[in-house]
């Protein structure tokens, strides 16, 4: 079954942000060449009627939802608003134009933070609406599970093989390294990268740095996307990771040993540390025939590579 056809109208929407761009690559490399995007700037797809216009001209076969508002804990906890309100008007805009225009396949991305905060580990689909969320990222998860509903209900109701998929935390070439509003792999890279070059003596990390997270190369997922969209038709929204998790000491440790950071890295206990572990449960997908390949030593390094080649046009 391949439900991707090299000759389909490809919109992937939010095709200049760290994961549409690399989804973009992977369908180019992929062969797939008739494919549209549009900036922010001139198209706001928080904006109901100028989306559903853009459908209605372009008229693409496919649509990948990968535009949201994104963002670590420091800015999930500081504009909660900006974060449910921006996601949900960009999930309606552009679910309510493919489906008034009939297109025959969306893939929604949401995030692995849709899972109650006290999931068991790793966290399976089903944990999905069992708990309470975590409260720094409460809003965006919120919106994002609405998303899936949306998803979900529109396969009930109108038979459209729509389909979502849910990563677990991203990083690699495109991400923002701004040290506020990042998340916390990327914040780390350019907090030691300047505390490298500047020759600094500390670097203080938030946190107790005991947490566990996964991380996923965005190329992964992009590989992930393409084969789902091939191949995959359900309404259980299908968790995309590696499986495997590290801490964040042990993640600040890899990014000082790869930056060539000198000096000691200590730990802000005052700040918060969020969930203790999110591991995702990757047997489904793993059972579809995908698996992810880049390990996080080399996604780290190539990703700093990244970095350094434009660290004057990365966002900051």
């Amino acid at each position: 079954m391949d439900l991707l056809k090299p000759s389909d109208r490809i919109y992937v929407a939010g095709h200049q942000g760290l994961v549409g761009s690399a989804i973009w690559r992977a369908l180019e490399t992929g062969g797939y060449s008739n494919l549209i995007g549009e900036a922010s700037s001139a198209l706001d797809l928080r904006d109901h009627e100028a989306t559903e216009a853009y459908i209605a001209t372009h008229k693409p076969d496919v649509i990948v939802l990968a535009a949201a508002r994104v963002g670590g804990i420091a800015a999930n906890s500081s504009h909660p608003v900006d974060f449910i309100s921006d996601n949900l008007r960009i999930q309606t805009s552009v679910l309510d134009a493919a489906l008034k225009h009939r297109i025959q396949r969306v893939l929604i991305l949401g995030s692995s933070c849709i899972y109650p905060k006290l999931s068991p580990q790793p966290i399976s689909e089903d944990a999905l609406l069992t708990g309470p969320l975590e409260p720094t990222n409460q809003a965006y998860a919120l919106a994002k599970i609405a998303g899936i509903v949306q998803v979900q209900s529109t396969r009930t109701q109108y038979g459209l093989p729509w389909i979502s998929a849910m990563p677990t935390n991203l990083y690699g070439p495109g991400d923002n390294f701004d040290p506020v509003g990042s998340h916390v792999l990327p914040g780390l890279l350019r907090r030691f990268h300047e505390a490298a070059q500047s020759g600094a003596s500390e670097v203080v990390a938030w946190g107790t740095g005991s947490p566990r997270r996964e991380y996923l190369h965005v190329d992964d997922l992009a590989a992930a996307c393409i084969h789902l969209l091939k191949t995959y038709d359900d309404a259980v929204p299908l968790n995309v990771g590696t499986g495997e998790d590290i801490s964040i000491k042990e993640l600040a440790e890899m990014i000082s040993d790869i930056t060539g950071f000198k000096g000691q890295l200590s730990w802000d206990t005052t700040k918060p540390d969020g969930t203790a572990q999110k591991l995702l449960d990757v047997s489904r997908i793993n059972a579809t025939g995908w698996k992810a390949q880049i390990d996080v030593p080399t996604g780290l390094q190539s990703t700093y590579q990244w970095y350094l080649d434009n660290i004057a046009t990365a966002r900051h």
